[in-house]
């Protein structure tokens, strides 16, 4: 008996040995291997990605796999909180039908009850007894969409006659529920508005300037651009692009191709937004950690960067107006919208009371100024250059719009969505909405976004890479530079077209020009 208690213990040390000899060779493992180290200001998730720590608990999977959605106290203005599960939830899961919370918690009738007072539903949506928001749409369709199903009570209602059904045009009572119509010309987007029909938007082939005559597109160019024959493709004369891209290492500069890569300064802090002035050739970028806008002239022989303002911690979006000369900054420590004069650096607040602001960009020749916000309350919005005039343009089906951009040859704005994996674009009246590019392995955390030719470039930190697509459809996916270890934020493409003086051509003139001389393309019929 004890010559086996011997052994036991002999053979119980063997495998004590050999645990820790395993343990010491695992511990000595890079464990981040392949992914970017982590900053101070940001939250190292259980599969190794870096995110924003104003990203923890604001009922966004900013990670990827939720674990800054877990162990939470206290979640952000407009979530929900899931006691047992110490996670948070957006407030549109709150009441959906579908448990989120572990323990169905954001189901329960007294939530749903209470939720509802502070969440009314949209114009677009039915109230239901119990509080619940489910769509206009779904009223009396024989299918009960309320939990208590009073979304099929009083069916004889004439919904048509309460705010118009929440149809912005023609509101049609059937029978048993309703529905929207639109005019000739027009078309029904999201069960209750309508937009004019585009038909070279539709198209979407053209690069610039397109035309739609007796059943086709015509495409050309603006002034300075040459239109690739038998194509809707515009490119650029007067020399080759190049982009400029913040790293932790220092702005970071190539041509477009990726190939040509030089650090043009060395400054080593967090990357964060980079804009330029083309005709200066002069860069202006920051940092979201300190407070201070630098600026450095590209003609210069060393490359020096000045501090040419004392602005505001929190700088995660910059935009140069080339016209007026003006500097355009988001900050989410003021939570505010500014803008300086790059002449005497005096300051003004434009728009203040923005919830969580991720991006900034002027288009000058309209007097437009746009910015993105991420959160609860996530939105893209413009403004007048003197800060009136405001108006939103995208309210739903957008989560975290992290970076903004300006196509202006055709009049629309492009964002890159972390939360959707997404790059969209809208009208600059907020209409003609489409997803460009979906997830492709290369948008799990895009901070910088650009439009040239026929491309939209972007960022990505958790690849460290820079990446492109066509900007119509997101075919032809390029990555044509990885930065190693370098990890990318904002980045700006350098080229004195994409700042025009003025519109080179009036509608009415392109108009007349290509209908009468243009090469009508056959393969882009609509």
């Amino acid at each position: 008996m004890r010559a086996r208690t011997l052994e036991d213990a002999e053979q119980g040390m063997e495998h004590l040995g050999a645990f820790l000899l395993l343990w010491t060779g695992v511990s000595c493992l890079p464990l981040t291997e392949g992914f970017p180290k982590c900053t101070v200001l940001q939250f190292v998730c259980a599969n190794s990605r870096c995110v924003s720590l104003s990203s923890r608990c604001d009922a966004v999977n900013d990670c990827g796999d939720g674990s800054d959605e877990i162990s939470c106290w206290n979640c952000t203005n407009g979530s929900f909180h899931c006691v047992a599960s110490e996670s948070c939830v957006s407030s549109s899961s709150v009441c959906d039908g579908r448990p989120d919370c572990a323990d169905g918690a954001d189901e329960q009738l007294d939530t749903c009850t209470s939720f509802s007072q502070a969440q009314p539903c949209a114009r677009s949506e039915f109230t239901c007894t119990n509080g619940q928001c489910v769509p206009n749409s779904w009223r009396c369709d024989h299918s009960s969409d309320c939990k208590d199903g009073s979304d099929e009570e009083d069916c004889d209602h004439n919904e048509c006659a309460v705010n118009n059904g929440g149809c912005s045009h023609t509101c049609i009572d059937l029978p048993f529920g309703f529905r929207c119509d639109c005019p000739k010309g027009m078309r029904l987007v999201q069960d209750t508005h309508c937009e004019v029909v585009d038909q070279c938007l539709d198209a979407d082939v053209c690069d610039q300037i397109c035309v739609h005559s007796n059943g086709s597109v015509v495409c050309d160019c603006q002034d300075g651009y040459q239109l690739t024959a038998g194509t809707g493709q515009c490119r650029a004369t007067g020399g080759l692009a190049h982009v400029a891209v913040s790293t932790q290492e220092g702005i970071k500069m190539m041509d477009l191709s990726g190939s040509e890569e030089r650090n043009i300064t060395d400054k080593r802090l967090s990357p964060g937004p980079v804009s330029a002035l083309n005709a200066h050739n002069t860069l202006y970028w920051s940092s979201p950690e300190n407070d201070i806008i630098y600026r450095m002239s590209l003609d210069s022989g060393d490359h020096r960067p000045a501090v040419w303002l004392k602005a505001s911690k929190g700088i995660v979006g910059l935009a140069v107006d080339w016209i007026h000369e003006s500097l355009y900054w988001i900050s989410t420590s003021t939570r505010a919208l500014h803008m300086a004069s790059l002449k005497n650096t005096k300051q003004r607040l434009l728009i203040s009371g923005l919830s969580k602001p991720t991006a900034v960009a002027v288009q000058p020749l309209l007097g437009y100024v746009f910015w993105a916000e991420g959160g609860e309350s996530a939105r893209i919005e413009r403004v007048g250059l003197d800060g009136e005039s405001r108006f939103a343009l995208v309210v739903s089906f957008v989560r975290n719009p992290v970076a903004i951009s300006l196509d202006i040859p055709r009049g629309l704005l492009y964002w890159a969505d972390s939360g959707l994996r997404s790059i969209s674009r809208v009208l600059f009246d907020g209409q003609y909405r489409k997803t460009v590019v979906e997830s492709n392995g290369y948008l799990d955390q895009p901070f910088g976004l650009a439009i040239f030719e026929s491309r939209v470039y972007w960022s990505d930190q958790l690849t460290n890479s820079i990446c492109s697509a066509d900007k119509h459809n997101g075919t032809m996916l390029r990555v044509p530079q990885r930065l190693g270890s370098a990890s990318p934020a904002g980045l700006v493409i350098l080229h004195p077209l994409l700042q025009p003086a003025g519109f080179s051509t009036t509608t009415e003139e392109t108009r007349a020009n290509l209908t009468n001389s243009a090469q009508i393309l056959p393969s882009l019929s609509c």
